[in-house]
């Protein structure tokens, strides 16, 4: 028998289990050290407290240097469950502290320990200063708990609440989208908040301290070495002017609808008004919860829904400028066309009717009398031109890119969160509703005055008159102009877009709204001694009474505002949209307002 081979085998048998478990070892402590920090957690738990310092939110300032929205201190009650030691005198002591209930203590109890039972998470926030006192003074029986102090939002004007926007908890969804934020932080929610949420909310800082086994801070870990400093957000300058917006929502209470001023050389948005709106300092502090609820459920008046950039309306007569400039553009019209109205244009055995005016009417006396005859015959000459177009669909194509260069039919992709993109319909869309090649002009002749299938936002309506007003270009419309300092031009919207109309034929449709606002539907918006251009609408409406619209620029001879008025269910466009629109005009060019009876009497006006 070979016992020297035997005993080799053994050897190499018993080094190998050896070694085996010396692997395992250096495996099960690369798991616990490395990849399992929990135990890390524990030890650092025990005597350290990482406290993260938030930032200051960036201020908000309106284009004049008026601060809109500041910061306030607040506290939050933070929590690290494996820390805490549930007893009866700790959970009744913070009860009383915090008048909840004991069942109410172990929900958030357990949610936070279910979120990490060794990090910190959020108790009780935003307490009142009273009840930071009484948490300060008891701490040291409070083993676990400690208070964190963060910013909140402060609203100096109760007004731009859509514009502003506000700001929130992050979900679950905020924190997989962007993993820097944690439970109980907060981020922009709507408005410029949101837009600029990377630029406002600043970088957190952390703060390691210290702790006895009585929970009490003994300093800072190292004097500070590990700690961070936290980076204030960029403050914004919007492009807002606080008092025009301001007097905008006061002459639209008891109004449904909305006010969109923008300064034509810039796109910079002067004022945004939705009614009915609300004040934005509801949404901040202990009853924002409730107070959100409340503004959501009121399905009437529905506060938080922004008309100004979500409400699609037809355009109603304001498009007829539209077709002015396309039908020039195409050729199949110029400023000299007369075309006759018998009180409205027939077509087979139907009549779209139009109010008393002289006739025939040229191209700009159809603006300023608001012809729909002179409209329903234009898109037919566009639509028909068989010179240029083999078939109507063809020609349709032609002019469809035409109204999207006026910036209609689709989103800006600024910074309006949440912007809609109105209608204009493809051709694709009347061949399935018609039939391929089973549609005319005639068919559709409703979208020539602004009915129909087409709809667009009041942003796009005060932009498209700031298109006009500049003779064939814009810049986007945004609400901010500067950010970290008000000399820093945001240069995200600095690029000229021009439309595919020619300058000239800018010219008679300038014309045609000047003298709509001295001798025709426009006389209710004029402003003694401001030359302006204008453009009633009325846009019907199958949920009640006709929408009331006006767009209009001034002055005519150096564009400073043009804007666009929409009062819901308020019948034509010069009884009530006109006279705001005046009354705002008069407000941002003379900086006062002479006609103190007319806005008295808009001030008090109820159109429900």
């Amino acid at each position: 028998m070979n016992y020297k081979h035997t005993y080799s085998n053994r050897k190499w048998v018993i080094l190998t289990i050896v070694l085996g478990i010396f692997f395992i070892y250096i495996i099960r402590l690369l798991f616990l050290q490395i990849i399992d920090n929990q135990w890390d957690l524990k030890a650092k738990g025990n005597a350290l407290r990482y406290v993260t310092d938030y930032p200051p939110r960036g201020l908000i300032y309106d284009r004049n240097g008026n601060l809109l929205v500041n910061n306030t201190i607040s506290y939050d009650l933070m929590v690290v469950p494996r820390k805490v030691k549930l007893t009866d005198s700790l959970i009744s002591e913070l009860c009383i502290i915090l008048s909840i209930t004991k069942d109410e203590f172990m929900q958030r109890f357990n949610k936070a320990k279910a979120y990490s039972p060794y990090v910190a998470s959020i108790f009780d926030r935003q307490i009142t200063d009273k009840t930071h006192g009484y948490i300060e003074e008891r701490l040291h029986r409070l083993q676990g708990f400690y208070v964190q102090p963060r910013t909140l939002r402060k609203y100096l004007t109760p007004a731009a609440a859509h514009s502003l926007g506000y700001i929130g908890e992050v979900n679950y969804n905020d924190i997989e989208k962007n993993p820097y934020y944690k439970m109980g932080d907060y981020i922009g929610k709507t408005g410029i908040e949101k837009s600029y949420e990377t630029e406002l909310c600043g970088v957190k800082g952390c703060q390691i301290l210290m702790v006895d086994n009585l929970n009490r801070e003994k300093g800072t870990f190292q004097n500070g070495r590990f700690d961070t400093a936290a980076i204030p957000g960029k403050s914004l300058w919007a492009s807002l002017d606080k008092e025009l917006q301001e007097y905008g929502e006061l002459l639209m209470q008891g109004k449904r609808g909305s006010i969109v001023a923008i300064e034509p050389s810039t796109g910079e948005i002067l004022c945004l008004v939705t009614s009915p709106s609300y004040d934005p300092s509801l949404l901040v502090g202990r009853e924002r919860s409730k107070n959100y609820q409340k503004l959501e459920q009121d399905s009437i008046n529905k506060p938080l829904f922004n008309r100004a950039l979500m409400a699609q309306y037809p355009p109603g007569s304001t498009f007829k400028l539209v077709n002015a400039l396309i039908g020039q553009q195409e050729g199949v019209i110029n400023r000299n066309t007369r075309y006759s109205c018998h009180m409205g244009f027939a077509y087979g055995n139907r009549v779209l009717g139009c109010h008393a005016h002289a006739s025939p009417a040229d191209l700009v006396f159809s603006i300023q009398t608001s012809c729909n005859a002179y409209y329903c015959r234009t898109l037919k000459a566009i639509l028909e031109n068989r010179k240029v177009y083999k078939s109507t669909k063809e020609a349709y194509d032609a002019w469809y890119k035409k109204v999207l260069s006026l910036g209609l039919g689709n989103k800006f992709n600024s910074d309006l969160p949440y912007e809609l993109k109105g209608n204009i319909p493809k051709s694709s869309y009347y061949d399935h509703y018609y039939g391929t090649n089973r549609w005319k002009a005639t068919t559709i002749i409703s979208i020539a005055i602004g009915q129909g299938e087409v709809l667009a936002t009041p942003v796009q309506l005060a932009n498209l008159v700031a298109i006009i007003a500049n003779k064939g270009y814009y810049y986007p419309p945004h609400l901010v102009k500067a950010i970290g300092h008000k000399d820093s031009v945001n240069t995200r919207f600095q690029t000229k877009l021009h439309v595919d109309i020619e300058e000239q034929y800018f010219l008679p449709v300038i014309e045609g709204m000047e003298k709509a606002a001295t001798a025709g539907t426009v006389r209710s918006a004029a402003v003694p001694g401001i030359r302006m251009g204008g453009k009633t609408g009325t846009a019907q409406n199958p949920h009640g009474k006709d929408h009331s619209i006006l767009v209009c620029y001034a002055p005519v001879e150096n564009p400073k505002i043009a804007l666009s008025v929409i009062v819901e269910n308020a019948g034509f466009g010069a009884t009530w949209a006109g006279p705001i629109a005046g009354l705002m005009v008069e407000k941002y060019l003379k900086d006062s307002i002479e006609r103190k009876d007319l806005e008295t009497r808009i001030m008090n006006a109820v159109i429900y």
